[in-house]
């Protein structure tokens, strides 16, 4: 794989399709890495697109540094800008799922101007998802206050045990083996968890100045998702003042990339080529 210094960090990312092709950055989320995209990647290559597929931080081994404040959300779009300046593009389509779906949110906050175009699978806008607190989403989102806690954290989401398990539930054998051995390296699942631990943070002293989102936006959610629940979902259109697509996916759970990739890619390949964007154009 190919590798991006940014800063005092290095990146490990993926760079499929034609040069020359519009470009699609494709942001994963816990616990998972550039791979999640696979299937959405290659259908996406065929219809002439290139897509840009990095490992986060705290994901690639290069990238991992000490400390919560590292993890910031302005950290993590900064990543992206700069891997997109990196590869010289000026222009992308963004796409994320779970984090990387709050990363994409925030990108389109802070630079709608970049962006031809947002997709989130599964995410809420952070806004929504923090009025939805308030409701049934604190139950689902139990999990988050546990991984606040350093090292008991880490003991209960041993890579392998049961809640780690019991979190990758619903993945394909071959995603929950991969996830699983990556998380087992030196460091890695601490950096991961920090992404959770500096979202408190984030709250109370937002890194990243958010606005309505006016970029062009799809929104994709599974009903039978246990972590992210339909209030927050629905709230998401207050946030948005583009032109928006809300597109609900009865049978599908939170892996959609992984699992839901055909239904993703009925919505998205529309999306992508939407005429008011005039179809594809590179970068």
């Amino acid at each position: 794989m190919p590798l991006a210094a940014i800063g005092t960090l290095e990146f490990s990312y993926a760079d499929d399709g034609p040069a020359d092709g519009p470009v699609v950055l494709l942001l994963h989320g816990f616990p998972q890495d550039h791979h999640s995209w696979d299937a959405i990647s290659a259908a996406l290559v065929e219809h002439g697109f290139r897509t840009i597929r990095p490992d986060q931080r705290g994901y690639s081994p290069g990238a991992r540094p000490d400390g919560v404040d590292a993890y910031r959300l302005g950290a993590l779009t900064g990543d992206a800008w700069g891997l997109l300046d990196h590869l010289g593009v000026d222009h992308a389509h963004v796409i994320g799922h779970d984090w990387g779906g709050m990363v994409a949110w925030a990108m389109a906050a802070e630079h709608p101007e970049r962006l031809r175009s947002l997709t989130v699978l599964s995410t809420p806008h952070p806004a929504a998802f923090a009025d939805s607190l308030r409701g049934a989403q604190a139950l689902k989102s139990w999990y988050m206050g546990l991984i606040q806690i350093p090292r008991v954290a880490e003991a209960a989401l041993r890579p392998g045990g049961r809640l780690w398990a019991g979190m990758m539930r619903g993945l394909p054998r071959e995603s929950r083996e991969r996830y699983t051995e990556a998380a087992r390296r030196p460091g890695a699942l601490s950096a991961m968890l920090a992404w959770y631990r500096a979202m408190p943070r984030d709250m109370t002293r937002p890194s990243v100045r958010w606005r309505p989102i006016d970029v062009r936006t799809l929104y994709i959610w599974g009903r039978r998702d246990p972590a992210l629940g339909e209030s927050a979902a629905r709230r998401t259109s207050r946030y948005v003042r583009g032109p928006y697509a809300f597109v609900i996916l009865p049978n599908a759970g939170h892996w959609l990339p992984e699992r839901a990739a055909d239904d993703v890619l009925q919505v998205l390949v529309p999306h992508l080529t939407d005429e008011r964007d005039g179809g594809p154009s590179a970068s």
